[in-house]
């Protein structure tokens, strides 16, 4: 299986969660470039990402699950192919159980 990753992710920076409360301006300007991770007693605490990002994020994740979900649909059509119903039947269905008008 290939990877293939983004060629705009850059490595977060790792901060002290302390030098947060001192260089708070300076690291929330830099969220706008990329992520920034907090430490604390030197593990991971904190992923700090800009909105926008995260909305971007989102929608990729949104989108991968989509794409998981129609390759789970697809490779079960591969397996029983009878087992399909249009859209014609479902719908056909749906008005006889009330659920369609």
């Amino acid at each position: 299986m290939a990877v293939c990753l983004a060629s705009n992710m850059t490595v977060p920076e790792l901060l002290p969660i302390s030098d947060f409360r001192q260089r708070q301006t300076e690291i929330l300007l830099q969220l706008q470039k990329a992520p920034v991770v907090l430490t604390q007693r030197g593990r991971a605490a904190v992923v700090m990402v800009n909105p926008a990002q995260w909305n971007d994020f989102m929608n990729e994740l949104e989108d991968l699950r989509d794409s998981v979900c129609a390759a789970e649909a697809l490779e079960e059509y591969n397996r029983n192919p009878d087992d399909v119903v249009t859209l014609d039947e479902l719908e056909d269905d749906l008005k006889a159980e009330g659920l369609l008008e």
